[in-house]
């Protein structure tokens, strides 16, 4: 199976597809291409980007991309299905606990901000209005919007997509964000490491999965100091602080990856009863690991770790 690698969207992009080099690199480059494209449309940390214009454009109506539209409708959808514990409008609680740029930039440099201990009022997510048949979209004032997380769910699966017309096996990863396609010759499956939350860079399950998405949501890899309080990047949009979670990390496999992207990080912040009857509400299977190391989840999903 041939590859391809690069770094973008502050993490390692990993393209894969079964053929020959030179029949499936036209498709890696137009992987690339729309991957690097979507970055630049989706990324909070450039003021140039599509999704800081429809931040700064102060309630007024904004022109959207077909792109940034499919994503604000999926938003809105998904908010509710998790009962609001996927919410785009935590950007100014992410900001006040130090990620007020990229995770690379934190890592090298630290965090400059101490962050405002008091939290203030901000406008919810269900303020946002769309008209779709216009592609136009108004944020109230007091409402911006984080997409990092959904968006590279979106962008993992619609890259696959564009990879899957020069070859009939193919995968995308975006750091815990993947998609699946067909399955590697004389294959019946998808082996996949399921990383260990307690130990970076160890395997603690190979997980054999079918066609489809999986992403992994964990509490110890976005994480940084901010005075003497370590932090991490799932908000919790009820308390507006880094989520204090019964478990490290939270793996969903479903069909499409941005739905997978969006349940782990839910699951994750909600307690385990409450982690549950989304999950069945849902029909999503998921693999939690908890705070011992323990693997845990659906019948369904602890079956691909066989």
């Amino acid at each position: 199976m041939e590859n391809m690698q690069f770094r973008a969207m502050n993490t390692q992009i990993i393209l894969a597809a079964e053929g020959q080099a030179r029949q499936v690199q036209p498709g890696f480059d137009m992987a690339r291409k729309f991957i690097l494209e979507s970055e630049q449309r989706f990324t909070r940390f450039s003021t140039d980007s599509e999704l800081s214009q429809l931040n700064q454009s102060g309630g007024a109506w904004f022109k959207v991309s077909a792109h940034m539209l499919e994503v604000l409708l999926l938003a809105k959808e998904y908010v509710e299905k998790t009962r609001g514990l996927f919410d785009p409008s935590i950007l100014p609680d992410l900001r006040r606990v130090g990620y007020d740029r990229t995770m690379d930039l934190i890592h090298s440099e630290g965090v400059f901000s101490l962050g405002d201990p008091v939290r203030h009022p901000r406008t919810p997510f269900d303020a946002l209005i769309i008209q779709p048949e216009q592609s136009l979209v108004s944020l109230p004032g007091g409402l911006t919007l984080d997409l990092g997380g959904i968006a590279k769910g979106w962008i993992a699966e619609k890259a696959a997509l564009l990879l899957a017309e020069y070859a009939d096996a193919c995968g995308v990863s975006a750091g815990g964000d993947m998609h699946l396609i067909g399955l590697p010759d004389g294959q019946p499956d998808w082996p996949v490491s399921l990383d260990d939350p307690l130990h970076p860079g160890e395997s603690l399950a190979l997980l054999h999965l079918p066609p489809g998405g999986i992403a992994t949501s964990s509490v110890t890899k976005r994480a940084w100091k901010q005075g003497d309080k370590l932090r991490h990047h799932l908000i919790d949009p009820r308390s507006g602080e880094p989520a204090l979670t019964e478990w490290l990390s939270v793996t969903v496999i479903a069909d499409h990856t941005d739905t997978c992207e969006v349940f782990a990080k839910a699951l994750l912040i909600s307690d385990t009863s409450e982690a549950q009857e989304i999950a069945i509400k849902a029909g999503i299977d998921f693999l939690a690991v908890d705070r011992q190391g323990n693997l845990c989840g659906t019948n369904n999903s602890l079956e691909y770790a066989q």
